[in-house]
């Protein structure tokens, strides 16, 4: 057991917690991943109510069980060209942390692949290279058997990959 120690960074002993569950999707025919913990669920397409002057990649907003929830395209956010909606397309519901508060979104994505538990000796860093999506997003690759999912650090992701692009909508208009 010694030999293991200290030897796997940051994401801790692969022993110890069996390693981490990712909800796994397809985004423009690759596999992405996101901290299962952070899913609220995933539902299918549905229509959105649109918000004058946003950018393109935010469809609209959504009433779930009282919240408005803003829904997301990640295609059109990371310009990785659109898609035709169609049944395998879903919402991914993610709950995430704010500022001091905690947000609710939804991530449109192609189709959901199935939750995997990636251990630490199956993760591999971001290569530092351009791209559409930035490397800020990310936490790193996952090796799935021998498929590499790409895995988003979903804070990240919504605070400053979605809602930073987004402006506060002004307060107290009615006051």
């Amino acid at each position: 057991m010694a030999e293991t120690q200290g030897h796997h960074g940051a994401l801790g002993d692969p022993l110890a917690g069996g390693g981490t569950q990712y909800l796994t999707f397809i985004l423009n025919g690759e596999h992405y991943g996101i901290d299962i913990l952070k899913v609220q669920g995933v539902q299918g397409w549905q229509r959105v109510t649109q918000i004058p002057n946003m950018p393109p990649f935010l469809l609209g907003v959504i009433n779930m069980r009282g919240d408005v929830v803003p829904i997301v395209d990640l295609r059109l956010r990371f310009s990785l060209g659109s898609a035709e909606f169609n049944d395998q397309t879903v919402v991914v519901i993610v709950r995430v942390e704010c500022h001091d508060h905690p947000r609710t979104v939804g991530l449109v994505v192609d189709a959901v692949s199935e939750v995997h538990t990636i251990h630490t000796v199956d993760f591999r860093k971001t290569p530092e290279m351009g791209g559409s999506v930035g490397a800020e997003y990310l936490k790193g690759l996952g090796m799935v058997g021998d498929r590499m999912v790409i895995l988003f650090e979903v804070e990240k992701l919504v605070n400053g990959g979605v809602l930073a692009q987004v402006s506060p909508p002004p307060r107290d208009v009615a006051a």
